[in-house]
């Protein structure tokens, strides 16, 4: 497994928790046919440590974030979250590749309805006009929106930016 960590937040980690990490990780090789990417990221935040643990592998994505006054108690809560989430992945690929249904119902309750999605009550269509990264913070501030969809001027590329829970700002940068 490739495993890069990276320090946020003013965050300084030891040489120690860095082997830590590593060589919990390496653990988890055994779930992955392939080769798995590891993207680990410690950050300082007020008066406590928060963990983000990203591991992707052939489209798939295992995701976990702890926060708590230690970051080697992090590392043991963590870790068996993102094992608990790759082994139900496992257990339903092996259940497909079986020709399993997950879930089989008796007979009385298929002749309940599916529940219906709502519908779309509203389309808007606009133009995307070219602009910088600056310029689309400053739209979601004066619309007062959550998120903003434009054409990025210096990438020619559609981005989307969105304001965090935190009040910072993410973008996602789509590639067509």
């Amino acid at each position: 497994m490739k495993i890069d960590i990276l320090e946020r937040g003013g965050y300084k980690a030891a040489k120690r928790i860095k082997t830590i990490i590593e060589d919990k990780l390496a653990r988890l090789d055994k779930y992955f046919e392939d080769e798995a990417n590891a993207k680990v990221v410690l950050i300082k935040v007020a008066k406590q440590e928060k963990l983000e643990i990203t591991i992707t592998c052939k489209g798939m994505l295992f995701r976990c974030e702890v926060v708590s006054d230690n970051m080697y108690n992090n590392i043991d809560y963590a870790l068996p979250k993102l094992e608990k989430q790759i082994v139900r992945e496992n257990e339903k690929k092996k259940d497909k590749k079986k020709g399993k249904n997950l879930v089989e119902f008796p007979f009385e309750f298929l002749e309940e309805q599916p529940e219906e999605l709502p519908a779309i009550y509203k389309t808007k269509t606009f133009d995307l006009d070219p602009m910088l990264v600056d310029d689309a913070r400053f739209a979601i501030e004066r619309l007062g929106h959550d998120f903003f969809a434009f054409l990025n001027a210096e990438s020619g590329r559609i981005n989307i930016l969105y304001k965090r829970k935190d009040g910072k700002f993410g973008l996602i940068d789509l590639k067509y």
